[in-house]
């Protein structure tokens, strides 16, 4: 969970609750559900720490604000999971003081220039001109519920933290050993011997309508229509405002400059380099590499020669350690030894061994987005007040049909089943987001005939653009009751239903019989003959994606064979037959960039391990005792 944790620091929000340790369970309202009992106030004790009952619901209310606007909707959570969640919930804060109580031990602070600059450095609290913007940061902080004190708080245990794990984390390797077998079992390559059996090739006779009376008197189910309800609905979002905003091209510029690190993605380069301080060396070295030594045998090769060789991998220019190094790794051809080039690091030889291309969307290619953005924001300092002038008119009785139509609203009307699609079968031109659409259909169906149309707020979700809540109301029409269609009026679907169930059901038969065969000693080739069916050899494939020609249902069965071994699957159109064919071990020594990305994932992994281990150590020393009376309460409806 750490690592996880880790991996998202690059968000405010993210560090803020790095100073917990570990994710952040999501809180659920709990503002109105404290119970105070008795003298004692402290919920748990940590060491010499107390933690209050209201630092606890602090942390809920915090936790609360993040998750609506994750969900995009409020929830009304139960007992049982308020109780869950405040066991979590309070574990995190006991992990975050006895962390604490280790950091004072140690004597390691963060000093306040080192806090000032992590916080000018987070992209969320800067302004249009790319600078540190303090009204952004206020802004962040209501939004998260958090005082600016606690913040700085949380900021200086988060990095004083950070620099205490990072320390753990820097003697962290992955074992040779281990790295190797995860190397192989991620790059391992198989291919098979398949035969495909389409059930499109199998062409039943036309059923009777004795057939088609059967089939569908058996299977109500499939041609049952769901509920449909009909509504009326108006919704104001930034969407249905834009005729109300004009968006100019400063607007659009200025909002391009700011995400300029989004749109512009530099290149990057993976390379071998070895280093020597010696030219003839280097000169011999690359003369042995272009002779066809390989990457292993370049090391040993080096180190001999007293020097060094390293791998660098996914790189941009920038991040090359010395700049002339950048400079002759980017300018090689990728494949290719170069001839030695001398920096300040002395004498290097270098091949490329993979490119990744940069890439620039201008300000005309995301037009369209960043009006969105700028429409959004702008939305947003008069949509709320549109929302308060709605809901005032719906309170006092005003029809949906009736409301000003000044306020930027737009209207539908419309019947819908539980999935948002309309009697036809196609999704209803409901406008808006998905996280809107959702919430619309979600509320017709919770709908009671006669309910007079509330005002409801969609928030957005947390990975959408924009961060302006949409609105909407409805009533319900009229509710349409599930029934089963008359067969007169779905012949046609019913006969084209049958005959797929009898396509199938004769190439299952049919790769049985195959399947039966090879087990029994026959080669799929001449089963497959015997069968008049196709058979074919599938290129090698890996575990993580199938390469082109072998279907995708059939690489994990493929995996989990012995060579020589069947296998029979089901596809959307077809069955399958296969037998393991060839099974192709990886070679970390020939793929020297992709093992040396697996051992380092790997250590990242084992860094989490680490943390989490040296956080229940500390934790343990602490002696946590944790009132369970109070905790009882705190959570009690």
């Amino acid at each position: 969970m750490i690592t996880a944790l880790r991996t998202k620091l690059g968000t405010w929000f993210a560090r803020i609750l790095f100073g917990v340790l570990v994710v952040s369970f999501a809180a659920f309202g709990i503002g109105d559900v404290i119970r105070w009992a008795g003298a004692e106030t402290w919920i748990a004790k940590v060491g010499d720490r107390q933690i209050e009952q209201a630092e606890l619901q602090q942390a809920y209310q915090t936790q609360l604000t993040q998750l609506t606007r994750v969900l995009g909707t409020s929830i009304d959570p139960t007992a049982e999971m308020k109780r869950g969640i405040a066991a979590r919930a309070l574990e995190n804060l006991i992990n975050e003081n006895a962390l604490d109580l280790e950091l004072r031990r140690l004597h390691l602070l963060a000093p306040e220039k080192a806090v000032a600059q992590d916080i000018a450095a987070m992209r969320e609290f800067r302004g249009p001109d790319g600078q540190f913007n303090r009204q952004a940061l206020q802004m962040a902080l209501r939004q998260a519920g958090m005082s600016e004190g606690r913040f700085l708080d949380v900021m200086r245990a988060s990095l004083a933290q950070r620099q205490l794990l990072g320390a753990l984390r820097a003697g962290v390797a992955a074992p040779e050993v281990l790295a190797r077998q995860v190397y192989q079992f991620q790059n391992e390559k198989r291919s098979a011997e398949l035969v495909e059996l389409p059930f499109a090739a199998i062409t039943p006779p036309d059923p009777t309508d004795a057939d088609l009376q059967r089939w569908y008197d058996n299977h109500p189910d499939r041609y049952t229509n769901p509920e449909y309800r009909r509504i009326k609905a108006v919704i104001l979002s930034p969407l249905t405002l834009a005729g109300q905003i004009d968006i100019t091209p400063e607007e659009l510029a200025a909002a391009y400059a700011a995400r300029r690190a989004v749109y512009v993605t530099p290149a990057k380069r993976s390379a071998e380099v070895i280093i020597t301080q010696d030219e003839a060396k280097a000169v011999t070295l690359a003369a042995q590499w272009r002779g066809g030594a390989d990457w292993e045998a370049m090391q040993k090769a080096a180190a001999e020669a007293g020097g060094s060789a390293v791998a660098l991998a996914d790189a941009r220019k920038e991040e090359f350690p010395d700049a002339g190094l950048g400079a002759a790794v980017f300018a090689a051809t990728q494949g290719t030894v170069t001839d030695p080039v001398k920096n300040a690091l002395g004498w290097q030889v270098i091949r490329v061994t993979s490119i990744t291309p940069g890439e620039e969307r201008t300000l005309d290619m995301v037009r369209e987005e960043l009006t969105a953005l700028v429409l959004d924001d702008k939305a947003s300092a008069i949509i709320h007040g549109h929302a308060g002038k709605i809901e005032d008119s719906l309170a006092g009785g005003t029809s949906l049909e009736d409301l000003p139509g000044d306020l930027g609203l737009a209207a539908l009307t419309g019947t819908m089943d539980a999935q948002g699609n309309t009697m036809a079968g196609e999704p209803a031109p409901i406008p808006g987001s998905p996280e809107l659409r959702a919430a619309i259909v979600a509320a017709a169906f919770a709908a009671r005939p006669g309910d007079p149309p509330r005002l409801a707020e969609v928030r957005p979700a947390a990975s959408a653009q924009g961060g302006t809540s949409s609105y909407f109301a409805i009533t319900l029409e009229e509710i349409v009751p599930p029934g089963l269609k008359q067969l007169a009026d779905i012949r046609e679907s019913v006969a084209d239903d049958l005959k797929r169930d009898r396509q199938r059901r004769t190439q299952e038969e049919i790769a049985a019989r195959i399947l039966a065969a090879v087990r029994g000693g026959q080669s799929l080739e001449d089963a497959a003959t015997v069968a008049n069916a196709t058979f074919v050899r599938t290129p090698p494939t890996g575990r993580a994606e199938p390469a082109a020609g072998v279907p995708r249902e059939l690489v994990a069965p493929l995996f989990g064979l012995k060579k020589g071994e069947a296998t029979m699957v089901e596809t959307a159109e077809a069955f399958l037959v296969g037998v393991a064919a060839d099974i192709i071990v990886a070679d970390p020594a020939a793929d020297g960039p992709g093992y040396t990305r697996t051992r380092a994932a790997l250590a990242e992994s084992l860094g989490g391990d680490t943390d989490t281990s040296f956080v229940t150590a500390v934790r343990t020393r602490a002696q946590p005792r944790i009132n369970q009376k109070l905790l009882d309460n705190f959570v009690q409806p």
